[in-house]
C-alpha cells in the first residue's frame, strides 16, 4: 500500500531550472529530510502529474533522473521505491557521469541535438501510405510477391537517374544506380566491393565516423584530411598522394561538410577532380542532404564533372520523405563496381523493398515529392533563421558560427575552451542530449559543436539553446 506522502512543491516556471529537475530535486529533499523514508513506494506517474498539474512526461523524466542517480529503484510489476542505499548527493551523482557519451537505456531526454535529422511531423506519411495501398490494388499480387532485381526496381532507378541528371547535372542511366536500404548500406557495399586490406582512404577530419567504420571493416587505413572554411584542405591530399602508394579512395561530403556544414569551394572541387584522374583514386561523394539548400542554387556534385573518371555517389530518400523510410542509392560510372555491389547486395539482402520503391516512385511521378520539398525547404529555412536569432540572443560573444546555406544544423565554435565531458554531463542532467565533439574525430583538436534544429520545435530550440548558455 502506498504511504500517504504528497510532494509539496511550488513549480517556478520563471527560473532557469527545468520543471522536471525541480520535481526531482524536491523528491530528493523529501528523501534526505526523512519525509520519504527508504523503501517507500512512490505514487504512480499519472497521480503525481495530476497532483502537480504538469504533463505526465515531465514526471516520467523526473523519475528517470532519480532512477539513474539511484535515489529510486524500479521493481517489475510493483512500482517505484525509495532506494535502501542512498547516494551522497544529487549533484555528486550527476557529476559522476562525466566521460559517458552513450545514451543510458531507458533514459528520457526532452531535447536531442542530433546530427541533423528532419522533422518527421511534416513528412508526407498519409500520401505514402495511400500510394502503398494503391500499388497493391493496381498490380497483380503474385507479381508483387516475386523476386526482382538486386539493384532495385527498374522504374524507380530510372526516376533516380532522371533526378540526378536534371537537378544535379550528372550524366547517368538506371544501369549506374543501385537502390539500398539507406545511405549507410550504400557506404558498406562501397567499402566491401572497392577496398582491400592495406588500402588507404583519405577522409575529412572532423568527419562522419560511421563511414570511417565501414572503410576500416573492409581492411582499409584512414588518412585524416583537415577541413577549413573552404572545405577539405587539398594540400593535405597532395601530401598523402606523394607519400602513400596504395591510396584507393577519398571520402568527402562537399555540399554541406559533415559536421562543420561548410561547402567545398569550386577551386578545390576542380583540384580534387584533377588529382583523382592523375593518381587514380576513387572519389566517394556522400551527398546526404542535397535537397535542403536555402541559397539561390547549390553547387553541383563532384560527380557531375564529366571529366571525372572514377566516382561513387551516395544519396538518400530518408531525409526527403521520413527517417524511418530506409531508401538510399549508390551511383557510379564504374559499371564493374556496380556489378560487384549488386552481387554482394544479393547475398546479404537479395533485393530491396520493391513495393515501397514503387510507392515512392508514384509520389515522384504525381508531384507529391516536389511539393513536399518546396514546403520543407521553406519550413527549414524559417527554422534556421529562428535558430540563428536564438544563438545571437543567448550565445552572443560566446560562440562563432557561419550561417549555413543548407542542411539542418549549425556548427558552433566556442570562443573559450570547454571541458566537453563536463558539459555533456551537465546537459544530460537537464534532459539535453548533444553529440560530443570527439564523435567527429579521433584526436582532441575539434572545438565545435553540431547544433541541429530540423527535428526540434521552437520551444525545444529555445530551451535547449538557453541551457547551452550555461555551458558556453
Amino acid at each position: 500500500m502506498l504511504r500517504p506522502w504528497k510532494l509539496e512543491l511550488q513549480i517556478n516556471y520563471a527560473c532557469d531550472k527545468a520543471v522536471y529537475l525541480q520535481i526531482a530535486d524536491a523528491i530528493i529533499t523529501d528523501i534526505q529530510s526523512g519525509r520519504l523514508p527508504k523503501e517507500t513506494a512512490l505514487p504512480g506517474s499519472r497521480k503525481l502529474a495530476r497532483e502537480l498539474r504538469v504533463n505526465r512526461n515531465t514526471v516520467v523524466e523526473a523519475l528517470n533522473v532519480l532512477l539513474n542517480e539511484e535515489w529510486l529503484v524500479s521493481r517489475e510489476r510493483k512500482g517505484t521505491f525509495v532506494a535502501e542505499i542512498l547516494p551522497v548527493s544529487g549533484k555528486q551523482k550527476r557529476d559522476s557521469s562525466v566521460g559517458e557519451t552513450t545514451e543510458i537505456p531507458g533514459t528520457t531526454f526532452r531535447i536531442r541535438f542530433d546530427d541533423g535529422h528532419p522533422d518527421s511531423k511534416i513528412a508526407p506519411v498519409q500520401e505514402l501510405a495511400r500510394a502503398y495501398r494503391q500499388i497493391f490494388n493496381r498490380k497483380a499480387k503474385w507479381q508483387l510477391m516475386g523476386y526482382g532485381s538486386q539493384l532495385g526496381d527498374a522504374e524507380f532507378r530510372k526516376a533516380i537517374a532522371h533526378m540526378l541528371n536534371h537537378q544535379r547535372g550528372m550524366q547517368v542511366n538506371e544501369h549506374a544506380v543501385c537502390i539500398t536500404r539507406g545511405s549507410q548500406m550504400a557506404m558498406y557495399l562501397t567499402a566491401q566491393c572497392l577496398l582491400r586490406t592495406g588500402d588507404f582512404v583519405m577522409v575529412e577530419n572532423p568527419g562522419y565516423q560511421p563511414a570511417w567504420k565501414a572503410f576500416e571493416h573492409a581492411g582499409a587505413q584512414l588518412l585524416p584530411v583537415r577541413v577549413d572554411a573552404e572545405g577539405l584542405v587539398t594540400e593535405d591530399v597532395i601530401g598523402y598522394l606523394k607519400t602513400h602508394k596504395t591510396i584507393r579512395a577519398l571520402y568527402t561530403t562537399p555540399h554541406h561538410q559533415y559536421p562543420t556544414t561548410v561547402t567545398l569551394s569550386l577551386q578545390r572541387r576542380m583540384e580534387l577532380v584533377r588529382l583523382s584522374n592523375e593518381y587514380g583514386f576513387m572519389i566517394i561523394e556522400d551527398d546526404y542532404d542535397n535537397e535542403f539548400h536555402f541559397g539561390y542554387r547549390p553547387l553541383l556534385p563532384l560527380s557531375s564533372f564529366a571529366e571525372l573518371k572514377q566516382y561513387v555517389y551516395i544519396g538518400t530518400m530518408s531525409k526527403v520523405v521520413a527517417p524511418a523510410l530506409r531508401i538510399g542509392y549508390f551511383v557510379s560510372n564504374d559499371l564493374t563496381l556496380i556489378e560487384r555491389v549488386g552481387n554482394l547486395r544479393k547475398i546479404i539482402d537479395v533485393q530491396g523493398d520493391s513495393i515501397m520503391e514503387q510507392a515512392v516512385l508514384q509520389l515522384v511521378q504525381d508531384g507529391t515529392i516536389k511539393r513536399h520539398l518546396k514546403k520543407a525547404t521553406n519550413y527549414y529555412r524559417s527554422k534556421r533563421d529562428f535558430t540563428r536569432k536564438l544563438v545571437d540572443t543567448y550565445l552572443k560573444n560566446k560562440v562563432t558560427y557561419t550561417i549555413p546555406e543548407g542542411g539542418l544544423a549549425f556548427w558552433l565554435v566556442p570562443k573559450k575552451a570547454i571541458d566537453w565531458q563536463q558539459a555533456d554531463a551537465l546537459l544530460r542532467s537537464k534532459g539535453v542530449l548533444i553529440i560530443p565533439p570527439e564523435t567527429y574525430t579521433r584526436d582532441a583538436v575539434v572545438k565545435g559543436m553540431r547544433l541541429s534544429y530540423g527535428a526540434l520545435s521552437e520551444e525545444q530550440l529555445e530551451e535547449g539553446i538557453r541551457l547551452l548558455k550555461e555551458v558556453f
